[in-house]
């Protein structure tokens, strides 16, 4: 149920500038490092919960939705026959074709408010969640000394970032994750393989 539309929505580029001062001043080559907010989101426990109560949510919304159709296919059908058998004034005709035309603009109405409740409800479950894992983020930063953390599968534009990297070692999801204290599936890889941007 979680949509990657929004979680691109909800933090598309994760960087950290955390030294820049020392940088200068010592001529030094800033820390890269690298996550991928996907596969972190993925492994946290909150996550099933999230998705229970977002399919709760959109099962009430469904039957609600459900109820809307089925009254209008009943008026629909009680128009239909009355018209068909002639008995139907002119003005009782007009009166209920209104009223079939206001159930659909109700229907299409709750159809797009709906829609948007449901991503208002995702995005206010899945805040909490990563905020979680940005302050982890911002701590493992810190104490391991990284100029920039970036995050392997944002997305800008429709263009992928170009990543650098030193070494493999420069992916820092293990050291979130332990810090989240979420265990690592042993068989997941966590990010694919790195790229060096051009030169100019």
């Amino acid at each position: 149920m979680i949509s990657h539309n929004l979680k691109k929505a909800s933090l598309l580029v994760v960087a950290l500038l955390l030294s820049v001062g020392s940088y200068a001043q010592t001529a030094t080559p800033p820390k890269i490092g690298y996550t991928n907010l996907d596969y972190l989101l993925s492994l946290m426990p909150e996550v099933k919960q999230v998705e229970s109560e977002l399919q709760a949510y959109e099962k009430q919304l469904s039957t609600q939705l459900e109820s809307k159709y089925q009254e209008y296919q009943k008026k629909m059908e009680e128009y239909q026959k009355g018209a068909s058998s002639g008995l139907m004034s002119d003005l009782v005709k007009q009166d209920k074709e209104k009223e079939l035309v206001n159930l659909q603009s109700s229907i299409k109405e709750f159809e797009e408010k709906a829609q948007q409740d449901l991503q208002k409800k995702q995005v206010s479950l899945l805040e909490p969640v990563y905020d979680k894992i940005q302050k982890s983020i911002d701590k493992v930063a810190a104490a391991n000394g990284f100029t920039y953390v970036f995050n392997t599968h944002a997305d800008m534009g429709g263009s992928a970032i170009i990543l650098y990297a030193r070494n493999k070692e420069e992916d820092i999801s293990s050291l979130v994750l332990k810090d989240l204290g979420v265990t690592t599936p042993a068989a997941t890889s966590t990010t694919p393989t790195t790229t060096t941007p051009p030169k100019k």
